[in-house]
């Protein structure tokens, strides 16, 4: 066999097993989920159009974008496990060992890809329509809070182990710092912290600094959140 033979090879096993998680993640819901991200950037980028007097800023597109980010990511961390539960995936998953931490890995994995992909294009599109943004920087800041919930929302699910009550305690935490987003809005602590946005009277460097910080929290908090949920399924108990 040939060297192009085996790459050939490897890129279809590859994407039949991506085609496969992702109805897996998804529950055959993929395409829906994708027109439900794209209405929501439509709905909010025109609700910002045309509440203000002036065009969205680089600002405003940043927030535009963030949502249907999460959209996307929410669904398959908070209801994957309960999926896994319900098709009986997750006694196959017990069955070998180490095999659910390298399938719910590349799983996350492709989730983040798909909606880094999904980002892309929207600013792209965001460029078009609203304003025009440096792409690769936005998508790149806009990973890190949306990297951070859905590790957070993995997370819960594996201590939870139901969709809808994962999904409580993830809107209730995001609720509060959706509140509590204004008095942290010069924080390092504020998980919606805007890049965009430099306060009024603090110098770009010292905001550089906050912005700095506020993602390599929000890194470790992601990978300590997956560590976690990956712990947690060690219980073969609680899930069978």
């Amino acid at each position: 066999m040939s060297r192009f033979d085996r790459a050939r090879n490897m890129i279809d096993s590859a994407t039949k097993i991506s085609s496969y998680n992702l109805k897996i993640v998804f529950a055959n819901k993929f395409i829906y989920f994708l027109l439900a991200a794209f209405i929501f950037f439509l709905a909010a980028g025109a609700i910002s159009f045309f509440s203000s007097d002036s065009n969205p800023g680089v600002h405003d597109v940043y927030y535009i974008l963030m949502f249907p980010g999460i959209l996307l990511v929410f669904y398959p961390t908070a209801f994957g496990i309960q999926n896994d539960v319900d098709s009986r995936m997750i006694e196959i998953l017990f069955g070998i060992p180490d095999y659910r931490y390298k399938v719910w890995l590349s799983r996350m994995a492709l989730i983040w890809l798909i909606v880094f992909a999904q980002l892309v294009v929207l600013t792209i599109l965001s460029s078009v329509v609203f304003v025009q943004v440096p792409i690769f920087e936005m998508v790149y800041h806009l990973m890190f809070p949306i990297f951070f919930l859905g590790a957070l929302s993995f997370m819960f699910s594996t201590v939870i182990r139901n969709g809808n009550g994962t999904a409580v305690v993830m809107v209730i935490i995001g609720m509060a710092f959706w509140i509590a987003a204004e008095a942290l809005s010069k924080s390092k602590w504020n998980l919606f912290l805007n890049p965009f946005q430099v306060p009024d009277q603090m110098t770009a460097a010292a905001w550089s600094g906050i912005v700095y910080q506020n993602r390599i929290m929000l890194a470790v908090g992601s990978v300590l959140a997956i560590l976690y949920g990956l712990y947690n399924l060690q219980n073969r108990e609680k899930f069978i």
